[in-house]
């Protein structure tokens, strides 16, 4: 699936989950050699793009086009496109309808839904494989997490490369809200806070360095918002205070996880007076239908306070590397409080509250995030 940030795009991926079939997000800026190794290594089999971005991409695999004539007017103007769809895919609803469309065939939890590439713990780029229930799950856990409601705006901000972006414009989509989608242009922080504005946009989510850039353009007239997420890098206690004090919203969400354990695995809730005791956020506890287990080398479990590993078990996982088993076996290990699951070994040093919150201390090997990318040094 070629990127664009346009209602058409939303729908081609609905698409793409609705067919029962797969997506690899693929950025056209990326170099021409990059995109060559993600298709092979993903074994894509057919290029979704669209006529707004012919000849952005050169690849040996067939190209579709989506758009027909009739729909060529769906280009994003002023910036912003609003989007609120009705029709979700059947596995993300509460009951699976009882009626298919004729020609849909019916999607099962085990089907692939999407692969995303993350350069994991060796660093070398892979493909994660993230199945329909689980994602299915994670959405409907979000949602509802997050209070999300028909009638709220989300500001989608994140760049779709990332599986947190994603979930940005599933989970206000499963629980009846709107999404407006920021352009191609990454924006200035006083655009972000126009829009905010314009568009009556009620949640929002940042990584934590934008977000203070946020914070230093609103000044005292920031709007508030209801719901404020951030994540991917660390967030001070001073840092957190300034963004709580500057948006007044009512809940404050710091998201955590690799692309592994299905987007955010582990999030920190806070109401809006609340403070953050520790020097920096929580990760928080466990989203949805998954375990976090803080073990030692033995694999048995540490005491409240100690630092230990953070494993992540529980429905919510992915189905493991594309086409790379032995990798999978060594990352998703059996779970041995939950016979016959697996779970998911993070490689972060973390310890565990008496009140449940999960606090990250460090990584076990050197491996450094650098805009959101993990990037294992030389």
């Amino acid at each position: 699936m070629v990127i664009d940030r346009s209602p058409a795009m939303i729908v081609r991926l609905l698409a793409v989950l609705k067919a029962g079939a797969a997506f690899l997000p693929i950025d056209p800026a990326l170099p021409a050699a990059r995109i060559a190794e993600m298709t092979d290594g993903a074994r894509v089999r057919l290029l979704l793009s669209s006529q707004r971005l012919r000849g952005r991409v050169r690849t040996a695999v067939p190209v579709l086009e989506m758009e027909d004539a009739e729909h060529s007017d769906m280009v994003p103007s002023a910036g912003l496109s609003e989007v609120s769809l009705q029709e979700l895919p059947a596995e993300w609803l509460p009951v699976p309808p009882t009626v298919l469309p004729p020609g849909l065939p019916p999607v099962l939890r085990g089907q692939l839904a999407y692969l995303i590439y993350t350069s994991g713990s060796t660093g070398t780029p892979k493909a994660v494989a993230v199945e329909h229930g689980p994602l299915a799950m994670h959405c409907h856990a979000t949602a509802g997490q997050y209070g999300m409601a028909p009638g709220e705006r989300e500001l989608h901000f994140l760049a779709f490369g990332f599986d947190g972006a994603h979930e940005r414009w599933m989970a206000p989509l499963v629980a009846g809200a709107e999404v407006v989608l920021r352009d191609d242009e990454l924006w200035s922080a006083e655009q972000t806070l126009d829009a905010f504005r314009r568009h009556g946009i009620t949640n929002a989510g940042f990584p934590p360095a934008y977000l203070m850039r946020l914070v230093e353009a609103a000044r005292a007239d920031a709007p508030p918002l209801r719901l404020l997420s951030f994540g991917g890098e660390a967030i001070s206690r001073e840092s957190f205070a300034r963004v709580r004090d500057t948006f007044r919203a009512r809940t404050l969400i710091n998201g955590y996880g690799p692309t592994e354990a299905v987007v955010t695995p582990l999030a920190w809730v806070t109401d809006g007076q609340e403070d953050c005791r520790q020097a920096y956020a929580p990760i928080g506890r466990p989203v949805g239908s998954r375990h976090a287990y803080v073990l030692d080398g033995d694999l048995n479990p540490v005491p409240y306070g100690a630092i230990g590993e953070l494993y992540i078990g529980g429905f919510g996982l992915a189905r493991g590397y594309a086409h790379r088993a032995a990798l999978t076996a060594e990352r998703f290990l059996p779970d041995p409080f939950a016979p016959g699951a697996r779970m998911y070994r993070t490689g972060d040093l973390v310890r565990q509250a008496a009140d449940g919150n999960v606090e990250y201390v460090a990584r076990r090997d050197h491996q450094v995030k650098i805009r959101g990318y993990r990037i294992e040094p030389g």
